[in-house]
């Protein structure tokens, strides 16, 4: 493990940015950029198009790890380059940003209200890849659309046995389980999702760390237990379809916990700006997520 970047995942200011849309949220977020299904034919033109759109943030003079601490990628977007270097790579090297890898293949049905993760076949060798590429750690997401305690310990213990796999190879996982913000039972199913967590804690192996990535809470300082837990590098908040205002505000009542942001990054952001407007909008959204996530403690 790169010790530079585990003192920066674990200690730095900053936020995560969310760069990791796969197949099937790419269009929406290539649509919110301004780029209609129209401008591609194949899925591979697709990626061409989001590879650029990730390249112009990346390359954005406000994308440093001075506020922005880490980085998720795709898999396709770890496979590519950014003017010739492996984009972990140049993440690490030109921007001082901590490379993650998203690792799930997308989600089964639902079942018991919530949804795991599909199977991951050839995880280990993804695993290994990622190692080569310079990646620090991955992150795996599934979902709970009710507070339903079976569903939600479902979740939680196929989260973790992914993130054993995952420690296994010295990577450090972020483990997303997903609240919905629109349930009408959000604030219960938050409850039970918290002890599930700390209950599987205590099967971090000896000497390990795991990260959680976390809806924004409906009680503030919900999840701050999880936040001093030395088994526990990082709490990070996902926004969950709130907008970047609204992300920002909850954030800021939740002491310790930094953003992974992914839509709530990207807003406003278009093909159609000039170089200018465009890092001028991505350098305000980068600050006011940056100033949410600054350490409450």
């Amino acid at each position: 493990m790169n010790q530079d970047m585990a003192a920066q995942a674990a200690h730095k200011a900053g936020f995560i940015a969310a760069l990791d849309q796969s197949g099937g949220s790419t269009p929406k977020a290539l649509k919110l950029y301004g780029i209609d299904q129209s401008a591609w034919s194949s899925d591979a033109e697709m990626f061409d198009l989001v590879h650029q759109m990730r390249t112009r943030i990346i390359k954005s003079p406000a994308f440093t790890g001075d506020k922005v601490m880490g980085a998720i990628l795709f898999e396709q977007t770890m496979d590519r380059d950014i003017d010739g270097t492996p984009t972990a790579q140049y993440l690490w090297e030109k921007r001082h940003v901590v490379p993650f890898l998203k690792i799930d293949k997308g989600l089964a049905e639902e079942k018991d209200g919530v949804k795991l993760m599909k199977p991951m076949p050839g995880l280990d060798a993804l695993l290994e890849r990622a190692v080569a590429k310079g990646i620090f750690g991955t992150k795996e997401r599934s979902v709970v659309d009710a507070a339903n305690p079976t569903g939600i310990a479902a979740v939680v213990a196929q989260q973790f046995d992914v993130a054993r796999q995952v420690l296994s190879h010295d990577l450090v996982p972020i483990i997303e389980p997903e609240v919905t913000i629109s349930i009408p039972d959000k604030a219960e199913a938050e409850g039970i999702l918290l002890a599930e967590i700390r209950k599987h804690l205590d099967d971090v192996p000896a000497g390990k760390q795991v990260m959680l990535k976390l809806t924004l809470p409906t009680k503030a300082n919900l999840y701050k237990p999880l936040i001093g837990d030395p088994r526990v590098m990082r709490v990070v908040a996902l926004s969950g379809g709130y907008s970047r205002d609204e992300a920002n505000a909850k954030l800021s009542h939740n002491t310790g916990m930094i953003a992974s942001f992914s839509r709530a990054l990207t807003e406003g952001l278009s093909v159609r700006q000039t170089d200018a407007e465009f890092n001028a909008s991505l350098g305000s959204a980068i600050d006011s997520i940056f100033q949410a996530s600054s350490v409450k403690r």
